[in-house]
């Protein structure tokens, strides 16, 4: 046994093994695209090492792709194979990844809490349960968990600039955006090159309408992330996104080819339908669209990889945005086995059936009926589970698509009443009157 470079024990073969194992958290910490190399020193100083297959099935989860499950599985089995005589922490994380894998985050969740209410500075679990706790659509969590863990904290420690930077996004998500501010900007301070807290920050400018300041703040940021994941694309579609409130839409399509959907790009190329990737570039065209820009063949190539993961529901706030590059090129009938695939998915055990069922299915029909016109039923399908559409997960910038694509369905087919509920939704938890953002002052001036 040894020692991670926070002072928990960790059952490896040698102190090689251990700081393998530290390089390749810190990796994922720090949105590294690297990842691969650094699992493959981890395994190279010790392949029994249960933690080294655990982190390995974590990873293959973070994909939210189905053809990752067998990873994840195996990576599993090798996990419980080698964890006896390891410390209960490190089971615990097994038995975590179990229920992850298992389509039960939640239980997952549960689990790491756990973790940190016996170890507060085990930053994987805390890490983890940021991530599946945004992608439940619960920042009150996320919130709760900074809360309990930072006094355990210190600036000194390994690893603290996670802690800051989930404590920006967790008060961002919870409309708490000067605390927000604060804490991504230190952590900026002490490493410029943090993408998570960069993009924590970029998220209060888009909520709090300065513009101007976010296009400057991912402009100087950027020569920084040498090394980073896609999630610089989605630094890059927040850019977007401020030009779009701009009006300047040809300076969006120049981001979406260049920057956060360059198909030539290694990042994309290396995983060209990563489900952050697909987010970003579908709400973007979508958005195109609204405002009468014409996009070409850009929606072809997202439709094409559409169909290739009908069935795949491990992430329920992509389906309906691959629905939308399906609908934008015409394929009714891929849409609709899309949504049958998605409706055997439901019938599952888990979390992830019921929301993908509950929510995700009523939401990605309605994204078809929108895109082939029948615009009423639409907002039929989804009037019902705009209050529930969160559990998706997804950021308040990220839903707000699928905000409008309720609007736009209400506006064109004359749901007056409709297009006024959802403006009043936005006006309600929004900090930013709908006449600051573009894709509702349309329907504000209409509807006045």
């Amino acid at each position: 046994m040894g020692q991670d470079i926070r002072g928990l024990t960790v059952t490896a073969a040698s102190d090689a093994a251990v700081a393998a194992f530290d390089h390749a958290i810190e990796g994922y910490l720090r949105y590294r695209a690297d990842i691969p190399a650094r699992m493959a020193a981890v395994f190279a100083a010790d392949p029994y090492f249960a933690m080294g297959h655990c982190l390995k099935g974590y990873f293959a989860m973070l994909a939210f792709k189905d053809t990752a499950l067998p990873m994840a599985q195996e990576a599993l089995r090798a996990a419980w194979r080698f964890v006896p005589g390891a410390t209960p922490r490190e089971h615990a994380h097994v038995a975590a990844l179990e229920s992850w894998a298992n389509g039960e985050p939640d239980r997952a969740v549960e689990v790491w809490n756990q973790i940190l209410a016996d170890h507060p500075h085990d930053v994987l679990a805390f890490r983890l349960a940021h991530f599946v706790n945004f992608w439940l659509g619960r920042p009150e969590a996320m919130l709760a968990s900074v809360l309990a863990v930072e006094k355990h904290w210190s600036e000194a420690m390994p690893g603290y600039n996670a802690i800051l930077g989930c404590r920006c996004f967790a008060h961002e998500e919870s409309g708490y955006y000067t605390e927000a501010e604060h804490a991504g900007r230190e952590a900026i301070r002490r490493d410029p090159g943090d993408l998570w807290s960069a993009h924590g920050v970029a998220h209060v400018m888009e909520m709090t309408g300065r513009r101007g300041e976010g296009i400057a703040w991912v402009d100087a940021l950027a020569p920084h992330w040498e090394g980073g994941n896609n999630l610089q694309h989605h630094l890059w579609w927040h850019q977007a996104m401020y030009f779009v409130e701009r009006g300047d839409l040809d300076r969006v399509l120049t981001l979406y080819d260049t920057r956060f959907r360059d198909l030539n790009a290694p990042l994309t190329q290396g995983t060209p339908d990563l489900y952050i990737d697909v987010q970003n570039a579908a709400s973007m065209l979508f958005r195109l669209g609204r405002h009468g820009v014409d996009v070409g063949d850009r929606w072809v190539e997202l439709a094409d990889k559409a169909e290739t993961r009908i069935g795949d529901c491990l992430s329920g706030f992509t389906l309906p945005h691959w629905m939308m590059a399906l609908a934008a090129t015409g394929r009714a009938e891929a849409g609709r086995r899309m949504l049958s695939a998605m409706r055997d998915f439901a019938q599952g055990p888990g979390i992830n059936a019921s929301l993908v069922g509950d929510i995700a299915v009523p939401v990605s029909e309605a994204v078809l009926a929108n895109g082939l016109g029948d615009h009423a039923r639409a907002v039929a399908l989804m009037r019902p589970v705009l209050g529930e559409m969160y559990q998706l997960g997804g950021s308040h910038a990220q839903q707000d698509v699928l905000e409008q694509v309720f609007l736009d369905s209400a506006l064109k087919a004359g749901l007056e009443a409709d297009a006024r509920l959802m403006l009043e939704r936005v006006a309600g938890c929004h900090p930013l009157p709908p006449t600051r953002r573009r894709g509702y002052a349309m329907a504000a001036g209409l509807l006045d």
